[in-house]
């Protein structure tokens, strides 16, 4: 929370609006004002990428399955990704972050973390740096950002999201505890409605509730997470802004609200799942010698399944069908899951030239496939 000298420090959390559906609208005129969800086929057993804020208005949100989008909103506008446009659009974007500092963060294409305590412009309040970036944001790309602005990275992420499409909150330091009173307990990222409403059975409606609860409630409501819990409750979070980190590995998951049952569409999220793997490799120039698929049934009960590829995997449909290989070797078929999730691991840079222990290059397109 505290910059070096001691000062509060000033961070920001930039997010795009909707960011593929927007991009295509912004391009298509013929979209804009339209209900718009990117991604696959309905008949392909496809899940949303992407949805306008048009579709979500009937209930259209992203890794629900094509097919159920449709039936919710049936003039909804079915766009194929093209995660190239969508790239060369978030290189733009970066490149306005990084203008104004060198601590940026990026969690995803549409979203990162700035430290702009010291920026380039001088600016001594972060809103008006938020206010300048969503100025320039839109000026160059023609797309709209919201921001939140805060003293650390969970109160900015929260703050982000409290007044999208396009908005703008503060979240200052002596107006922290007033925030917090008023945040229920699933507004928190990573509370999905299954972890609610097992706080909310212990009585813990809001976020503040926590502080109240004995170690022994929340260890049974939330397991290993308690502690991380009860610093947010106080508002406590002293992680950095690290840009450019040594990363080992990247992932996504996702807890339904509804244990899975049907195994076409937990194969459905497996897709959307390593499609944001193989994104994030191909934004930061990266392949993996390893697919890794985690599954959580009802019980709570975790596995793992994992496949080595030896010359490095990079695009979303390797990834895919590797990760729907391990998907075949759980118990899914047979047991309600309310987990998935796919991650890639033992990362490297293929424009690192160096000579594997047989001679070979390491990535050499021409070897024998894994």
């Amino acid at each position: 929370m505290f910059s070096r000298d001691g000062a509060v420090r000033r961070i920001l959390h930039i997010d795009m609006d909707a960011f593929y559906a927007s991009v295509e609208q912004r391009d298509r005129p013929e979209l804009r004002g339209r209900p718009v969800a990117v991604g696959g086929r309905p008949e392909s057993r496809a899940v949303v990428c992407a949805a306008s804020y048009e579709a979500r208005t009937f209930g259209v949100r992203s890794a629900i399955p094509m097919s159920r989008a449709v039936r919710l909103c049936p003039d909804l506008v079915i766009v194929p990704t093209d995660f190239a446009k969508y790239r060369a659009v978030s290189q733009q974007v970066f490149g306005i972050f990084r203008a104004v500092t060198p601590l940026v963060e990026p969690l995803s294409l549409d979203e990162a973390y700035l430290d702009v305590s010291e920026n380039s412009w001088g600016e001594v309040l972060g809103v008006e740096v938020a206010r300048r970036l969503k100025r320039a944001i839109r000026d160059e790309t023609g797309l709209t950002a919201s921001a939140g602005v805060a003293p650390n990275k969970f109160l900015a992420k929260i703050a982000s999201g409290w007044r999208k499409p396009d908005g703008l909150t503060v979240i200052a330091p002596e107006r922290m505890e007033a925030f917090l009173q008023d945040l229920p307990i699933d507004a928190l990222w990573g509370v999905g409605p299954v972890t609610a409403k097992r706080l909310r059975a212990h009585g813990i409606e809001k976020l503040v509730d926590v502080r109240s609860a004995t170690p022994a409630t929340l260890q049974a409501a939330v397991g290993s997470q308690a502690g991380w819990l009860t610093a947010l409750a106080w508002g406590r979070d002293d992680r950095r802004v690290v840009p450019d980190r040594v990363v080992k590995s990247h992932g996504a998951e996702r807890t339904y609200a509804e244990d899975l049952r049907d195994v076409a569409m937990m194969r459905g999220q497996v897709d959307h799942l390593s499609h944001i793997c193989g994104e994030w490799l191909l934004r930061k120039s990266l392949r993996a010698r390893t697919v890794t698929l985690k599954v959580r049934y009802d019980d709570f009960t975790t596995v793992t399944r994992s496949l080595s590829a030896p010359g490095g995997v990079s695009d979303a449909a390797t990834i895919t069908r590797h990760a729907q290989q391990l998907l075949m070797k759980t118990d899914v078929a047979t047991r309600p899951v309310r987990l998935i999730g796919v991650s890639v691991h033992n990362l490297v840079d293929p424009s690192v030239a160096f000579l594997a222990g047989d001679g070979r290059l390491p990535f050499d397109e021409d070897a024998t496939p894994p």
